[in-house]
């Protein structure tokens, strides 16, 4: 059964219990709408960036997402033996791998991207298209200038 947030002002207003609950509602949708595509929000964020950084090495997309180095190689792992991403000596340092994503993980990534889409829309619908891109300008300002945080790893919860 779903509850409804509390309206009590001394909850309301402080920016971190919201914050947790917005992250939740988004996360809880979107673990729904990806695990119906056989992904995780970590392996949806690490093939997502994947695409984006073309040639880019297991530690680069460790720092770039905040995922400790044996999570990522566990992340990398299952991608791999999904067909989603390859790993390949690095043109650079022959000590390190590139991961390069796959045709069919380029198609998974698209129906994943249309699948956050429609949960974003569902978490955020209280929003107009102008209010959601400052929200976004917003938190990434935050994020920004938030102190460091130890890197993510599979131990916490996804």
């Amino acid at each position: 059964m779903a509850t409804q947030p509390s309206p009590d002002p001394p909850v309301s207003e402080f920016a971190g219990q919201l914050l947790f609950r917005l992250w939740r509602a988004n996360h809880t949708r979107a673990a729904e709408v990806l695990g119906s595509v056989g992904l995780t929000t970590a392996l949806f964020a690490l093939l997502n960036v994947i695409n984006a950084r073309k040639g880019a090495i297991q530690q680069e997309l460790g720092s770039a997402l905040g995922i400790d180095r044996s999570t990522m190689v566990s992340l990398i792992d299952q991608l791999e033996s999904a067909g989603l991403a390859t790993r390949r000596p690095s043109t650079e340092d022959r000590r390190a791998r590139e991961i390069a994503i796959t045709p069919k993980g380029r198609r998974l990534l698209k129906r994943a991207r249309g699948l956050i889409a429609q949960a974003e829309n569902e978490v955020l619908g209280g929003l107009t298209a102008e209010e959601r891109r400052e929200l976004k300008k917003l938190l990434r300002r935050a994020l920004d200038s938030a102190p460091a945080q130890p890197l993510w790893s599979s131990q916490e919860e996804d």
